[in-house]
């Protein structure tokens, strides 16, 4: 059996990115950095220490169609 890598991406060079619609008064938030190589992160943007999620691009693409194409609604 092989060994797994659970540690995921180096995430200390993330740029992260709010939403401009957001605005500034906290609310329901994510963070995404999109400028890691082969690797999504998002975050909550009201616990930016807290943990985070990663996906391949290809996963974050298919979610972002899905959310386009009113999947979730």
């Amino acid at each position: 059996m092989e060994a797994t890598d659970l540690t995921g991406p180096d995430l200390s060079r993330a740029t992260w990115k709010k939403s401009s619609l957001s605005g500034d008064s906290g609310g329901n938030c994510v963070e995404v950095a999109g400028n890691l190589p082969g690797a999504i992160a998002v975050r909550d943007s009201k616990n930016p220490i807290g943990p985070s999620l990663t996906f391949t691009p290809g996963e974050w693409g298919a979610f972002l169609n899905a959310v386009k194409s009113g999947h979730f609604d």
